[in-house]
């Protein structure tokens, strides 16, 4: 019999040939998806790995102690101070590290530590030190370089990261830890890095949301002129071939199929690999082999993915297991009941519930709620499907005006199931993206650092660190830095600088109300840097908000249409107070930005200024990635189930060949006929994707009122966009099928079959 199914699938004829060709196609998308979801799980361990040593001495919580902190009797340990500088929208690491014996350890990538005066820099900061003018860059580092950081200590190969070697006894006064050890836990939750748990996660339902799609393919495409193949077994059954010998002849079309489209895959996966390897998915490209494939993914990708498709073949020729005769005894299904919209009620109730009652507590709780509440509407989506598409076609015949129209939404009606199951993978994929757009929107609209316009990108802020925290005021406040009017008139020469805007501090010391802070402005100052903030009229200084770090970490794009209130003190008394903030507003040139960075680091060693776009840009851009990879998945599974639906659209032309050829001898044109065919394709494509996109959204908008208070902010156009593109190929895709209409239902067709 294995025999026998090997000259049926490889010597069937054009149709067993195109029917294998498409179900290679389909595993090869199969298995490459998993292998990149499998190989890019390997590249974030591998980056993270590599990063780990960053998070030496960090402190696990305000207060808590240091990892890799010395302990008493330990000898030779290494002081280290960890500190962070920007260089356009890059982010430079600067670790300052002073041995104290020859026992010191040596970070990875590094042949020895440096001496004071010396430092390492990874290739990427080494070329931009060399490629820009110092003014910018250089002068913020002093010393010289003795080595280049090699590749275990680089994340990323454009990481901007340097080791500047300084004396024990300066790192013990600037708040340095002494480390006896360098870390490796990749779980520690550092400054450097990412949660590998949650990108993982991430790139899993990201690889599952496009593998149910492609499972439902594979099944579409064995199903291919299933109605002669059904036929074919039947006769097999009739002359005495048992249900066994069948199933072992559609399983070894099946297997042939499915190894082939592993080997493609696995083709696909290393022609691609290279371009794969510079998607910043982490915000940095991976390194070279860092996508790769362990012995165990590659078993996985070669076992599991064809006994995947070869149960999604024998799911689809079920039917022909019931009996010899079962093809031939064929009656219109019962239509599904209304009864199939409960566990989509259910779903919705229970999300609604959690906004009016309340979310739970505890987190484990909150997980249980939200996911059951969203597995039950995706599996509601599933479940009423056949239900709405039947519905949605018995409308459409209802209010029908044209024969074609008519037709066909007489035959969606009788056969709703066999009509949605080619589209129900698209169902989990747009349901899951709707929701996780809805949400990242929101999150992205109300904490966007970023949307105070240009200004925000061209305004440089500088806290001296301690002073722009909350109201309550620490015992012992540390004392301000002297900013002289030297150091301001340098920061207004620079070529671009518009304008230079001190904030001073009002503390219950300097006559302020008792267990306060306020932070005052002067207006003539900041007319020259309104990104900050404006005076109301007549006003000459102004008081800031209470909490500076509040106020910009959580949306500095606000600041710009702030009008502060007039504060009753003169300039003259503000000028006898502390400065704890700079603004420099600049042109947005990167040179005058990074000119004017450099000279507030030069003045004030150890400060960090930012621009106001920069503040919080990991989160943001983390927020972007998750964006684009659900738009990605969003694509790709329109366009996955266009393919499913070109597939089925062709089988459902192949096994009707009689009758349309009948309908065209009766007068019926072949334009009528493609309208039947494609409405019957197009209606249920439409109709799920609108229902499951609005259920996302409802279920985003549920969860983000009852988890975080807030309401649902439409998707920007980028998301409809996307959206109606992925609808228009999957409909063109469709399209292309109809030619095959005049060529397979002349009248020979009617005369011979």
């Amino acid at each position: 019999m294995i025999r026998l199914g090997l000259r049926l699938t490889l010597n069937g004829g054009k149709e067993a040939a195109i029917r294998l060709i498409i179900t290679i196609a389909a595993v090869a998308i199969g298995v490459g998806l998993l292998l990149i979801a499998l190989a890019g799980m390997n590249a974030i361990n591998a980056q993270n790995a590599r990063s780990a040593w960053l998070n030496t001495g960090m402190r696990l919580g305000p207060g808590g102690p240091a990892t890799n902190v010395s302990s008493t009797g330990r000898s030779d340990p290494l002081w280290w101070l960890f500190s962070t500088d920007a260089f356009g929208h890059q982010e430079i690491d600067e670790i300052d590290v002073a041995p104290t014996g020859p026992g010191s350890p040596v970070p990875p990538g590094l042949t020895k530590l440096p001496g004071p005066g010396q430092y390492y820099a990874s290739p990427a900061l080494g070329r931009l030190l060399h490629s820009v003018p110092a003014s910018e860059l250089g002068d913020r580092f002093s010393g010289t370089q003795v080595g280049t950081i090699g590749a275990a200590g680089l994340p990323a190969p454009n990481s901007l990261i340097m080791v500047v070697g300084q004396t024990a006894a300066q790192l013990s006064h600037e708040g340095a830890s002494e480390v006896t050890s360098i870390n490796t836990d990749t779980h520690l939750g550092g400054i450097v890095g990412w949660d590998a748990h949650k990108l993982q996660v991430i790139l899993a339902v990201g690889a599952l949301a496009l593998l149910f799609p492609v499972l439902i393919f594979i099944g579409t495409a064995t199903r291919l002129s299933a109605a002669r193949r059904e036929q074919r077994f039947a006769a097999m059954r009739l002359v005495g071939a048992t249900p066994r010998q069948v199933s072992v002849i559609s399983a070894v079309e099946a297997s042939v199929a499915a190894l082939g489209g592993v080997a493609v895959g696995f083709g696909l996966f290393f022609l691609i690999r290279p371009a794969l390897s510079q998607v910043a998915f982490t915000g940095e490209p991976f390194a070279s082999g860092d996508l790769s494939l362990s012995p165990t993914d590659i078993l996985l990708a070669v076992v599991g993915v064809p006994l995947l498709a070869a149960l999604a073949a024998r799911v689809a020729m079920r039917r022909v297991q019931i009996s010899p005769l079962g093809v031939t005894r064929r009656v219109t299904p019962k239509p599904p009941r209304a009864y199939r919209v409960l566990p989509l009620a259910v779903g919705i109730a229970e999300l609604i519930y959690f906004v009016n009652v309340g979310h739970p507590r505890s987190t484990g709780g909150q997980i249980e709620a939200y996911f059951s509440g969203c597995l039950l509407i995706m599996a509601g989506l599933v479940i009423a499907g056949p239900w709405l598409t039947m519905v949605g076609s018995r409308i459409l015949a209802r209010r029908a005006a044209r024969p074609a129209v008519l037709i066909a939404g007489r035959r969606l009606s009788d056969n709703p199931r066999a009509a949605f199951r080619s589209i129900s993978g698209l169902i989990i994929a747009l349901f899951a993206t709707s929701v996780s757009v809805g949400v990242i929107s929101t999150i992205k609209a109300d904490h966007n650092t970023s949307g105070g316009g240009p200004g925000a990108s061209h305004t440089l802020f500088e806290e001296f660190m301690g002073f722009a925290g909350p109201l309550s005021v620490p015992a012992q406040t540390p004392a301000a830095p002297t900013v002289s009017a030297a150091v301001v008139d340098e920061l207004r020469s620079i070529s671009g600088v518009r304008g230079v805007t001190l904030i001073h501090s009002l503390t219950a010391a300097e006559g302020g109300q008792p267990g306060t802070r306020e932070f005052l402005a002067a207006c003539d100052q900041l007319a020259h840097t309104p990104s900050f903030g404006r005076c109301p009229a007549g006003a000459s200084v102004v008081a800031l908000a209470g909490n500076l770090d509040a106020l910009i970490g959580g949306n500095s794009g606000s600041l710009a249409h702030r009008v502060w209130p007039a504060a009753s003190i003169s300039q003259q008394q503000l000028q006898q107070l502390p400065v704890r903030a700079i603004v420099v507003g600049t042109n947005g040139s990167r040179v005058t930005i990074e000119t004017a960075r450099t000279a507030l680091e030069v003045a004030f060693p150890g400060s960090g200024p930012v621009t106001l776009a920069e503040i919080n840009t990991a989160d943001n851009r983390t927020i972007t990635e998750l964006q684009q990879m659900t738009n990605v998945v969003i694509l790709a599974s329109l366009v996955i189930a266009g393919c499913s639906l070109a597939v089925s659209v062709t089988g459902g032309i192949n096994d009707r060949r009689r009758p349309f050829s009948l309908l065209r001898l009766t007068g019926v044109s072949v334009g009528v006929l493609r309208k039947v065919v494609a409405l019957e394709a197009a209606v249920p494509l439409l109709l799920i994707a609108v229902i499951s996109t609005a259920m996302g959204f409802l279920a985003a908008g549920l969860f983000l009122n009852s988890q975080l208070s807030e309401s649902l902010r439409v998707p920007g156009s980028e998301y409809f966009v996307i959206v109606v593109a992925g609808l228009v190929a999957s409909l063109a895709i469709i399209a292309s099928t109809l030619p095959l209409i005049e060529r397979i239902t002349g009248p020979e067709v009617a005369r011979n079959e």
